[in-house]
């Protein structure tokens, strides 16, 4: 166990530079006296760390000094195998990039976990698209990527939803792939970052100007505070509805499964009939009518009154259409010839 610590406080040194006592013992969950004891046993064992005193103080290694060791378990070194998505990697431009850190990953592993992670990679596969679309077009991610990493604005020609196409200049601070799709998280001048969908790009110039990215600017906390604001601001409004046994299934389907199992766990028992009457977030009443079309007679809208009346005029149509075929269909009785 403290084998292990150890060299996570030394890696932490070398990945990171200076480091206090009080930040060691946050990331290792460890006391701070116990960080005391464990750089005294580093230095000991002939690993150049010193400190600095003072405010701006520290623990630090001596310029220069990098360890070859990487303390990768078998489990570590196979788990790093399933990060390596093919797709993405060959969108960014990177296909043959991360398949040369994959060989010198493999040849720096010891037997044991080399094998492990051989495995891992032959019965394991993350493919990120839906089953029933395709990934995005996205001709401009490459040079998207680039901006990102070089800190450089971007002046594009963006397809807004309407659709309408707007120019923006921004400042790009990262991408996200989500269900297939890139997103890009950039700031337009003067303004906060908000998210844009690299499909959407239809012209794209990377300028020469850099601009600085925000201090603290975390990619992850964004998108997930982005994430959660955008489910809130997806479901405006909300319908009671009655739901017949064994349609909890394709109610998820529909409408996704954090909202329906929230509905599921508010609801009160099911009636004599089976049946479960339940309120659930939707969009809008014409999103919502198109989705719940789909369960048919599984499923009865209650309330609003306007998505039940939409609901009924659309059935009304749907049998006006099909009237000719709800009869039974006439089967001819003649012998064979």
């Amino acid at each position: 166990m403290r084998a292990s610590r150890l060299l996570s406080l030394l890696l932490l040194l070398q990945a990171r530079g200076r480091m206090t006592a009080a930040e060691l013992s946050e990331e290792l969950e460890v006391s701070v006296r116990t960080v005391y004891r464990d750089v005294e046993a580093l230095s000991s064992s002939g690993v150049p760390v010193y400190a600095d005193r003072g405010p701006a103080g520290g623990y630090q290694l001596l310029d220069g000094y990098r360890t070859r060791l990487n303390g990768l378990t078998a489990e570590e070194a196979s788990s790093l195998f399933l990060a390596g998505l093919p797709g993405p990697a060959a969108e960014l431009g990177l296909a043959d990039v991360a398949a040369a850190a994959e060989l010198k990953l493999l040849a720096a592993l010891p037997p044991e976990p080399r094998s492990q992670a051989s495995h891992m990679r032959e019965r394991f596969l993350l493919d990120v698209p839906g089953w029933y679309r395709d990934a995005d077009d996205v001709p401009h991610l490459g040079e998207v990527a680039d901006a990102v990493w070089e800190g450089r604005k971007l002046r594009m020609v963006y397809r807004r939803w309407g659709p309408a196409e707007v120019e923006r200049l921004v400042s790009p601070y990262g991408l996200v792939l989500k269900g297939g799709s890139w997103y890009m998280v950039a700031a337009p001048d003067g303004a906060a970052a908000r998210t844009y969908r690299v499909s959407r790009i239809l012209s794209l110039e990377v300028l020469p100007d850099r601009f600085t990215r925000p201090e603290g600017f975390d990619l992850g906390e964004f998108w997930q505070t982005y994430a959660a604001e955008f489910r809130d601001r997806m479901y405006t409004a909300e319908a009671t509805v009655r739901l017949a046994p064994g349609g909890e299934d394709l109610l998820r389907y529909t409408m996704g499964t954090r909202p329906v199992d929230t509905a599921l766990a508010e609801a009160g028992p099911p009636g004599p009939d089976g049946w479960r009457v339940l309120r659930v977030p939707v969009e809008s009443v014409r999103h919502a009518c198109w989705q719940l079309l789909r369960l048919g007679a599984r499923l009865e809208v209650l309330e609003p009154p306007e998505l039940r009346e939409m609901m009924a005029a659309t059935v009304s149509e749907l049998a006006a259409m099909y009237g000719d075929a709800a009869a039974p269909a006439q089967v001819s009785r003649s012998a064979p010839r």
